[in-house]
């Protein structure tokens, strides 16, 4: 039995754990065996650029917090070497760095995560990471918006040019059709 000292230093790693995930958006889980330490702190630094929180736990205390934010469904991934990545603002940032990670590193697997206060399963973890950026989908939705728009303009200036083509056509043919009665006129 742990002492009292113990106990609290515990409690208050659950509790900080706790509010992490419950002011978080997403976070994947992991299992990070067989990784070596330049490629751990490649990892980190990644995810540190990108506004990710990443933290080796024990399972017992992420089973504690996942217990007091009702991730029960996270229970049965919590076995082996664990870590966990946690997003403050971009969703995608984990999912997408840490899928990217376990392509290349064969001992390195995504177990679950979490996403807007439920649990995921490792394929949603998959298609979360296959989403464009924060900065692409942003552009591609302001495009969609302008698109409508552009497309109306180069409409009105495809009219407005045929109707200076048209207007044009009807000056040379009134011009045309004024000589031969000005000549008549000067015969005359």
């Amino acid at each position: 039995m742990p002492n009292a000292k113990v106990l609290e230093q515990k409690k208050a790693q659950v509790a900080s754990l706790v509010e992490k995930i419950k002011n978080s958006p997403a976070g994947v889980v992991v299992d990070y065996k067989g990784i070596n330490v330049a490629d751990d702190t490649a990892l980190r630094k990644e995810l540190r650029e990108n506004g990710v929180e990443y933290a080796v736990v024990k399972n017992t205390m992420l089973k504690f917090a996942a217990q007091e934010v009702g991730f029960d469904g996270m229970f049965e991934h919590l076995h082996g070497t664990t870590a966990i990545a946690i997003a403050s603002e971009d969703v995608v940032a984990p999912a997408k760095i840490l899928a990217k990670f376990a392509k290349d590193h064969e001992n390195f697997n995504i177990k679950t995560g979490f996403l807007d206060g439920a649990v995921v399963p490792v394929s949603k973890i998959e298609e979360l990471a296959k989403l464009p950026s924060k900065e692409v989908l942003i552009a591609q939705t302001l495009y969609s918006f302008n698109y409508p728009i552009m497309q109306l303009a180069i409409a009105l200036n495809a009219i407005a040019e045929k109707g200076e083509a048209d207007q044009e056509a009807l000056v040379s043919t009134l011009v045309a059709a004024e000589a031969p009665a000005e000549e008549e006129a000067a015969a005359e």
